[in-house]
């Protein structure tokens, strides 16, 4: 995970989910990153890396090439607001030149409630990238109960918005 900083502090950040649930989820906080210190991020012997972020205009995907036979997928997600996502895609060309992972027509968000959208195919990161796992990874990943244990957590956060303060 890329996580914007502004993203660390919010108290609906989707991303402290999934650091707790998934036994390989690095989270490195920064909005931008030295050419060196990506590449070494990125780039690790024996992955093949993969980005989850959409085809979009201002930033095209690359030609994806084949996967490698054999080698686990290292997937980056960028943790931020749509504009923010997108600008630190076009600040850091090493991070645009990946191979992309989109969803096509992900399940509706349980996030909407907390956080907008502007459109329907928008989704929080936790789901996003549970999305993502179950496409890369088939039926051997079992993500359901963390996007029950994320929509407890929107249930708790709307409940405390109801009550009385």
């Amino acid at each position: 995970m890329l996580q914007h900083p502004q993203e660390q502090r919010q108290a609906k950040n989707s991303v402290t989910l999934l650091r707790l649930s998934l036994a390989h989820c690095e989270v490195v906080v920064g909005e931008r990153f030295g050419a060196d210190a990506l590449r070494d991020l990125l780039h690790r012997p024996g992955r093949d890396t993969r980005l989850l972020y959409p085809d979009v205009p201002a930033a095209p995907a690359p030609a994806t090439p084949a996967p490698v036979p054999g080698a686990p997928v290292r997937l980056v997600v960028i943790d931020a607001t749509w504009r923010k996502s997108l600008r630190m895609l076009l600040e850091h060309p090493e991070l645009a030149a990946l191979p992309r992972l989109s969803l096509d027509a992900p399940p509706p968000t349980r996030y909407r409630q907390i956080r907008a959208a502007r459109r329907a195919d928008q989704v929080s990161t936790l789901e996003a990238t549970v999305h993502a796992l179950s496409v890369l990874e088939g039926p051997a990943f079992q993500g359901g109960a963390l996007l029950d244990a994320f929509g407890a957590f929107v249930g708790r956060v709307m409940q405390a918005r109801a009550a009385p303060g």
